[in-house]
């Protein structure tokens, strides 16, 4: 609706009737269904990718972990993985297994005696392929500040490591931060630290 020249400029305007609602159902021809088929972008609908990269994205976002605490760094792994402030179910390592057998990582927490070494060594290998370890902490990682005869100097000496975190102890957001490595080491395909060492040897 057009306003003259002469009439006020803040007088209402008329909305446009809106038309009314079909009652009944709806028949689309069927030239519009074939032109709307026609005009869907595949890409946007269907995502192609490998088998390959659908079992490396399931491994990385089910890593379950095989707490094996021997000191005090074992506090914070388990604030870590039982509160729910830090919520690793996120990364679907909520389930923590007391079995080698049914777990992926390994987290090493705490300082490594040499009495423990052949233990961690034997849990190590009944784990199944693929299998992660993680030194988490100072002396899991470099023997910390126990060099002495008694501490293995790092639980590298025994089990390949893919994740060191440092720190005494390392806070929580650290060892989730080395969870998150880990797992976009596994989406790259980077091999686990035991298989690089099998083919090296």
């Amino acid at each position: 609706m057009a306003l003259r020249p002469d009439e006020p400029h803040d007088r209402p305007v008329a909305a446009p009737a809106s038309p009314a609602a079909p009652s009944g159902p709806v028949v689309i021809p069927p030239a519009q269904v074939r032109r709307s088929l026609r005009s869907t972008d595949l890409d946007q609908v269907v995502m192609t990718t490998s088998l390959e990269k659908v079992f490396k994205m399931a491994t990385a976002n089910s890593m379950w972990p095989f707490g094996f605490g021997l000191a005090c760094c074992a506090m914070e792994m388990i604030a870590m993985i039982s509160s729910a402030r830090y919520d690793v179910a996120r990364f679907g390592s909520e389930v923590v297994r007391a079995t080698p057998r049914q777990s992926d990582l390994m987290i090493v927490s705490g300082r490594v005696s040499h009495k423990m070494a052949e233990p961690i060594r034997q849990l190590y290998e009944q784990m199944l392929e693929p299998k992660y370890v993680m030194a988490m902490g100072a002396c899991s990682s470099t023997g910390g500040m126990f060099s002495n005869y008694a501490v293995l100097q790092g639980v590298d000496k025994i089990v390949p490591v893919d994740v060191y975190v440092p720190g005494c102890p390392p806070r929580p957001e650290a060892v989730m931060e080395g969870l998150m490595v880990l797992q976009e080491r596994i989406k790259a395909g980077i091999p686990s630290a035991s298989l690089q060492q099998e083919s090296q040897s």
